[in-house]
């Protein structure tokens, strides 16, 4: 038989990819994380996790460990919720997109966190999508509708994007008059092996074959570029805040946000208050997200 608490530090140390970061998450050193992690493989007779280049791999053995591990994690925190079902507390972690988590829901989670001070909120808004079918985070707020049995998918918003330059960028160059122009100019846009979802293919979808001069996996930092007088590129509209829009009577580029909640979360006290957060955030920025009829 092994330890039950071993187990919780196994969840850890699988969640986050690495010994030590599963350390700071659970406030002790990564020497002792390795050790419990190794005690439970010597208890089960199985080796669970593998090192690698890219962190903490799971074995087979792990993978189904690891269920198993959500499922009394879950039931855990079911139990504490006995006697009080409504109150809506503990904690809830988003993926997301690093733009919209960054321009849109990082500076509303100060209020939420106002209205809800038992709740916690954990937003990983990074250029990559963590999984919420694997329970990495609770929601997952992604450009495509995930599948999954353990997930309950609904659409979230669509959004806008369109071509955008600097005023003074534009000062210095004359602004194309056609999509053909464009190849004249600097363009802005993603690392092309570094595109981690086709929904973010956005220059073939203005002009097929257009390549981008200066390139980032961060649209963060594409903005940035673009603001500093860098070229064109193609931002969210809810991300384009003192730049001008090129081309401005072609057709905005469409895209959708699908927010998917692990079923173990999604009709908890603090899964339905994040929803109802979520949902009333995007319509309230409605005309940011969609400001083109």
């Amino acid at each position: 038989m092994f330890d039950w608490d071993d187990l919780r530090i196994f969840l850890a140390a699988a969640r986050a990819g690495s010994l030590g970061v599963a350390g700071q998450k659970l406030s002790i050193d990564t020497a002792t994380v390795g050790r419990r992690v190794a005690r439970l493989e010597s208890a089960l007779k199985s080796t669970l996790l593998m090192r690698s280049a890219a962190g903490l791999q799971l074995t087979a053995s792990g993978a189904q460990l690891l269920q198993i591990a959500l499922d009394a994690e879950t039931a855990m925190e079911a139990a504490s919720q006995v006697t009080r079902p409504d109150v809506v507390a503990g904690t809830v972690r988003i993926s997301t997109a690093e733009g919209f988590g960054s321009v849109v829901l990082a500076p509303a989670l100060p209020a939420l966190a106002a209205q809800r001070p038992g709740l916690r909120v954990e937003l990983a808004a990074q250029t990559a999508f963590l999984s919420a079918s694997r329970r990495e985070v609770d929601m997952a707020i992604t450009l495509s509708a995930p599948e999954g049995a353990r997930l309950i998918v609904e659409p979230l918003t669509g959004y806008q994007l369109a071509l955008y330059a600097a005023p003074a960028y534009l000062k210095r160059r004359a602004p194309p008059e056609t999509f053909e122009e464009l190849r004249k100019h600097q363009i802005v846009g993603y690392v092309e092996d570094m595109i981690f979802a086709p929904e973010l293919r956005y220059l073939d979808e203005v002009l097929p074959g257009l390549t981008p001069t200066l390139a980032s996996s961060s649209i963060q930092a594409q903005r940035a570029i673009i603001a500093g007088n860098g070229g064109v590129g193609v931002l969210p509209c809810f991300m384009a805040a003192g730049l001008v829009r090129v081309l401005p009577l072609a057709p905005p580029i469409e895209r959708r946000f699908w927010l998917s909640t692990h079923r173990d979360v999604h009709d908890t006290a603090r899964g339905r208050a994040v929803r109802t957060w979520l949902r009333d955030l995007v319509a309230n920025r409605r005309a940011e997200l969609i400001p083109y009829p």
